[in-house]
């Protein structure tokens, strides 16, 4: 026993050493062997090498996808063989009612989707919190059969509160409900309202919260999406969370904006479709659609085709970036991008700059006010290599704007919960939705246009003007963007 004792005394450090050695090893061969981004898989193994046990941990938690692709790609397989099933024939003929260069854009669409684009769709866009808070309370209180609530964050506030209540009065009358919550974005307020929610015999479950296994609540993944399902033909979605500060009743002129969608038609199933897919993978609980969907209205006049694009970070990890590097290819007059969050990788900034260099109108609104400084900063950095190209980047004079809106040559529109940033386009488990309505097309692009119309355009001259350490800041900052 002494010399056992003696022996861990004196070579102790060789011990670690080598379990160190033996660990970055075997943690920087599964980087390189896993990552398919050369830049990723040469930074992980940098960390991983030049900082013993502390790189290979970091590298546990925040490096490694855990998400289980067969799983995932089983279960989707099944809802949307159910959809197809439950749904009307495709729609083809996009080049007629909005432009014959979205032909090709369909066919993308049809292949990185997997849902049928159709229409028979009437959407509605909405406004911020004083339009959609409503609009979903009201959709909450009339409910007759089944109501399905995802979103990234859910507040315990006055906001929250009215929505808590809603559910009540549903779950009093007999509705089926069902809430699903990002376990981060679940602690954006305390107490954390899962607490109130499940008081009152509301089912609720949080997204990506074992907490002993390695799908743990500080892990990288999150559910961002933003999806209210109701009574088989009703939805709602958008980039809104469910908090007050996007009401200007409640936070007058400090609060935020935001844009939502309310979807009714076959579209709204589709939203229905995904919240299933993420339920059964937090709950191993099957939502049939036969059950969810007994009752589908006809929508309401003007229709459109619209369809439902997923992102996740599985073997749909590229669709929303696959999607916007095909509709930027076929622009031709004018692209209108507003983004709170502004951080295009390289592949996604030379299809921006391309677009630009075409002779095609490419105008990108983010917020002068943001409330993620360290994003601010880092978007700050890389603005120039858009401006140069002959982007314009317009800087919004007013409160924060929380917007995912894109249009292309007024007659195609992609909405939704994505911004434009490594976290969206590889880590964040995203839903937007493209729609081919020239009308749509047109109020988006308005609104776009009126915020241009309020905003500073940045400059190489302004960019120059900014401080030097100010400048190095932004730099080292960006250098981390992909986990902001």
């Amino acid at each position: 026993m002494q010399m056992v004792s003696t022996f861990l005394l004196t070579y102790w450090p060789h011990m670690v050493a080598a379990c160190s050695l033996v660990i970055g090893a075997a943690a920087a061969i599964h980087a390189a062997m896993n990552k398919n981004d050369v830049r990723a898989a040469i930074a992980w193994v940098g960390v991983i090498l030049m900082s013993p046990l502390v790189g290979p941990f970091l590298y546990l938690v925040a490096g490694i996808n855990r998400i289980r692709h067969d799983q995932l790609s089983t279960q989707r397989s099944r809802l949307i063989k159910d959809y197809v099933n439950h749904a009307r024939e495709p729609f083809k003929d996009v080049g007629s009612l909005a432009g014959p260069q979205f032909a090709s854009l369909r066919v993308l669409g049809d292949r990185i989707s997997r849902f049928p684009l159709h229409d028979g769709n009437h959407i509605t866009l909405l406004d911020s919190g004083d339009e959609a808070y409503p609009a979903m309370l009201k959709a909450i209180d009339e409910a007759a059969h089944c109501i399905a609530l995802q979103s990234y964050i859910f507040d315990h506030d006055r906001i929250g509160l009215r929505f808590v209540e809603a559910l009540h009065r549903a779950q009093q009358r007999g509705v089926v409900i069902r809430v699903l919550i990002d376990t981060i974005g679940s602690k954006y307020s305390h107490p954390p309202i899962i607490h109130l929610l499940r008081s009152r015999d509301i089912r609720t479950e949080l997204f990506m919260s074992h907490v002993l296994s390695l799908r743990m609540p500080y892990a990288n993944l999150r559910s961002h999406r933003k999806i209210l399902f109701i009574d088989g033909h009703l939805g709602f979605m958008g980039g809104m969370n469910i908090r007050e500060s996007f009401m200007a009743s409640l936070k007058g002129h400090h609060a935020a904006h935001d844009t939502h969608f309310r979807v009714e038609g076959p579209a709204a199933t589709q939203l229905f479709a995904v919240f299933a897919n993420d339920w059964e993978f937090t709950t191993h609980e099957r939502l049939r659609i036969e059950d969810w969907c007994k009752v589908t209205p006809e929508a309401p006049q003007p229709q459109v085709p619209a369809r439902c694009i997923r992102s996740s970070p599985d073997r749909f990890i590229a669709a929303t970036h696959n999607v916007l590097l095909g509709a930027l290819a076929v622009a031709q007059r004018h692209v209108r991008i507003q983004s709170p969050y502004f951080l295009p990788d390289q592949t996604l900034m030379g299809a921006l700059n391309t677009a630009a260099r075409r002779g095609i109108q490419v105008d990108i609104v983010i917020p002068g006010r943001n409330n993620l400084r360290l994003v601010n900063y880092a978007m700050t950095a890389q603005l120039a290599q858009v401006i140069s190209a002959g982007c314009r980047v317009w800087r919004s004079r007013g409160n924060f704007d929380h917007s995912k809106l894109l249009t292309i040559d007024d007659g195609w529109s992609y909405v939704g919960s994505s911004n434009l940033d490594p976290r969206s386009l590889r880590l964040n488990f995203e839903l937007d939705m493209e729609i081919y309505d020239p009308v749509l097309a047109s109020k988006i692009a308005g609104r776009i246009d009126a915020e241009i119309a309020q905003s500073d355009l940045v400059t190489p001259e302004s960019l120059k003007a900014i401080p030097f350490i100010k400048q190095l800041r932004n730099r080292i900052i960006w250098l981390a963007s992909p986990y902001l």
